[in-house]
């Protein structure tokens, strides 16, 4: 019986992913599974994506793969802790999420910003900022590796075909694209906008779109060609522009905004003008539930997270910190029961219970705890930041 369109075009991305260069470690170790179990009517609705990149399991939730214990062969036997970045003690601290307790701090370069998860799950990268560096920490062991030398790296992604990383190089005003793995410069894309700093990919993952924080303004890029294609500034004056994530079903981009003090709501396609909803003040960060049905919106200016329905499309609940704080970055747990964020300003990082929004543990750190990444988490692969996985 000969093939569709639709699953000849599975089939070569299928191929194409077994070829596709990795972060980290050699072909023969991909994360990916050979085949993915995709229904006669996902692939009736199959995604083009971008050559090289995993197929689309599920169309209509692109988190399909982040579920609950969902853990990728390669990491289903690493610890489980809580990497915490101090920005200003050049430090990384280690927790345990099960005991609340500090197990390591380590030494790292000056002002490291995120913990980033490389592409095939193996690598954890700290963005040593000021350090011109960037960290390697062995998730199985804890242990960190050789710095490896990198201008201005404020954050670090990953493109959805393993090939390149794409430094933020804010302070450079520039994308650097790099080889994923050896970090080599293979583009450097300088950006007329200033502070470009968090990013998402489109569900093809043909473009991305970048927020640019100080002249709060948004890009749009090309993935294959590394060429902006589109830059709009925000309709609010001092708008400041943060995190950045797609919805579920790939149609909607949300932007948090931390001077506008809530989301801008974005077409990715059109990369029209973007509608605006109030969280609250100093919105930062931006996480989405285990079964993709909510997002937490972290809101550092008040200690509080506010709770975002997809499907009401509206918010329905705000957190508060008991005693404020200022939650920043972070993730949510392996089973989604709990919401890990930085406390940015006062040395400290929270654990939320994602089912009644109250605070579980609050742990003292270094000093200015920025873009924490809990490790490892469920997934196929990592577009970077503090672990966007899908």
């Amino acid at each position: 019986m000969p093939l569709s369109t639709a699953s000849r075009v599975l089939i070569a991305g299928a191929a194409l992913v077994a070829l596709a260069g990795c972060s980290s470690g050699h072909h023969k170790d991909r994360a990916l599974p050979s085949k993915a179990p995709i229904d006669r009517a996902q692939q009736q609705n199959a995604v083009r994506v971008l050559p090289g990149m995993p197929p689309v399991l599920d169309p209509s939730d692109i988190y399909s793969a982040d579920r609950p214990g969902r853990l990728s062969e390669v990491v289903k036997d690493f610890p489980s802790r809580v990497y915490v970045p101090n920005t200003n003690s050049d430090t990384v601290t280690v927790i345990d999420p099960k005991t609340y307790q500090v197990l390591d701090t380590i030494p790292v370069g000056r002002q490291p910003q995120h913990v980033v998860p490389s592409w095939d799950l193996k690598t954890l990268w700290v963005n040593n900022d000021l350090g011109n560096s960037l960290t390697p920490i062995d998730p199985r062991t804890g242990e960190a590796g050789k710095p490896v030398a990198v201008h201005d790296p404020y954050n670090l992604y990953f493109t959805p075909d393993g090939r390149y990383a794409v430094v933020m190089a804010s302070r450079d005003r520039e994308l650097v694209f790099r080889d994923a793995h050896t970090m080599k410069v293979v583009k450097t894309l300088p950006v007329s906008c200033y502070g470009v700093n968090h990013a998402d990919f489109s569900i093809d993952g043909r473009y991305f779109i970048v927020s640019c924080e100080f002249s709060g303004e948004l890009l749009k890029v090309d993935t294959e060609k590394m060429e902006v294609t589109g830059e709009q500034k925000l309709a609010v004056h001092g708008a400041m522009p943060q995190d950045v994530k797609l919805s579920p079903d790939g149609k909607t981009f949300y932007i948090a905004d931390m001077v506008a003090d809530g989301l801008w709501i974005l077409n990715g396609d059109t990369f029209a003008k973007p509608s605006f909803l109030a969280t609250g003040k100093g919105a930062h960060g931006l996480y989405v539930s285990r079964d993709s049905r909510e997002m937490y919106i972290s809101n550092r200016g008040e200690g509080t997270i506010s709770v975002f329905d997809f499907a009401k499309d509206k918010l329905t609940a705000k957190w508060r910190l008991p005693g404020g704080g200022s939650p920043d970055m972070g993730g949510v747990s392996t089973d989604g029961t709990v919401l890990w964020l930085s406390g940015r300003y006062n040395s400290e990082v929270y654990a939320i219970d994602t089912r009644t929004g109250k605070q579980l543990a609050r742990i003292k750190v270094g000093s200015g705890p920025h873009g924490l990444a809990v490790y490892p988490q469920p997934g196929r692969y990592s577009l970077g930041h503090t672990g966007v996985y899908r």
